[in-house]
């Protein structure tokens, strides 16, 4: 089996030759790729190459044309800072009322210049290059994880309790464009698009239930209608969500560290569906060795045996962790014969 047909396999639920490896890589592979982070946040190829330059590296089966979370708020016209070192961000929340909301417009992936186009030019030009072998992800950010981008995340959380009725109308104006960014990177070449919904892990169930998994489910299903799949990733502390999130309609969910990992293996395998995670970026990789790195991939895998799960941490690799480390943690799967 070459990578894609390792990570389709386990998809589909069927038996891969062994276990995939599947990390979210960004300063990572910036790093690694000789360039600040403000190239490769703003240059989709550049982005591009050092995604394809890290898996001609290390044996892994999926990349990511993941960077930052504030494609489509620059796009309707967010202030942005490019740091050189790290992610961009907006320097000031673009809504704060109704009024604010109405202004805005509806815009384009396909627009010249645009970051969202810049993403499906990344996406393209990676699964030109690696897409028959390895699993390429195109990237969005949920409509409650853009919600937050564009309002603010303490300014969004206040709206939700004090004015439900527009943080749902900023929710709807929001999914209509996650959507049309999300099949722009299926139709540049993408078979699954990762989904995060970071923030979504900061609320209560009931208020997932009401303000962030009816737009997940909007969005993934428009991608599968468009033949592609999904993998939702929430970062951070999600046990109290997991009943839930299964019904978001994912083909693959993301488990961090804060999980318990047997609840996790517990919802997806009842379920029948995939998953992967749940190493800790920090203390499993980061802060690591080599040895305890695969000693802890070995363990994950051993307990997940029979569901349908591939290697992962529970989120980003951090850019700082040693090569020998990365690969212990790429390796392990064949070390083990999983």
């Amino acid at each position: 089996m070459n990578s894609k047909e390792r990570c389709l396999a386990v998809l589909r639920g069927e038996q891969p030759d062994r276990t995939p490896v599947f990390p979210l890589l960004m300063s990572f592979a910036q790093k690694r790729a000789g360039i600040s982070y403000r190239e490769f946040a703003t240059d989709g190829m550049a982005l591009a190459e050092a995604q394809c330059a890290v898996r001609r590296r290390f044996p892994v089966d999926a990349l990511t044309a993941c960077s930052d979370a504030y494609r489509i708020a620059a796009d309707l016209g967010a202030e942005m800072v490019f740091p050189d070192d790290k992610p961009p961000f907006a320097s000031l929340p673009l809504v704060h009322s109704a009024a604010d909301l109405r202004r805005l417009g509806k815009c384009d992936p396909a627009a010249a210049g645009s970051r969202m186009a810049d993403r499906v030019r990344g996406v393209r030009a990676m699964a030109r290059n690696v897409g028959n072998e390895c699993l390429v992800l195109g990237w969005v950010d949920m409509p409650f994880a853009e919600a937050c981008s564009l309002c603010g995340v303490s300014e969004f959380m206040i709206m939700l309790v004090e004015e439900p009725e527009l943080a749902h109308a900023v929710l709807d104006f929001l999914t209509g464009i996650v959507i049309d960014f999300g099949l722009a990177q299926v139709a540049a070449g993408a078979p699954m698009i990762g989904a995060g919904d970071a923030a979504a892990s900061l609320i209560s169930r009931a208020q997932y239930v009401e303000f962030a998994l009816p737009h997940e489910r909007r969005v993934i299903e428009a991608v599968h209608a468009a033949g592609a799949m999904v993998k939702l990733h929430i970062c951070g502390n999600t046990a109290h969500l997991l009943g839930d999130m299964v019904a978001s309609g994912a083909d693959l969910f993301n488990v961090d560290h804060m999980v318990p990992f047997e609840a996790a293996c517990q919802s997806y395998g009842r379920a029948g569906l995939s998953f992967k995670g749940n190493l800790n970026p920090v203390a499993d990789l980061f802060q690591s060795t080599p040895e305890r790195c695969a000693a802890r991939c070995n363990e994950l895998m051993l307990r997940a045996a029979g569901l349908r799960y591939m290697l992962s941490p529970g989120c980003e690799v951090p850019g700082e962790t040693d090569d020998a480390i990365f690969m212990a943690f790429c390796s392990a799967p064949q070390a083990m014969g999983q």
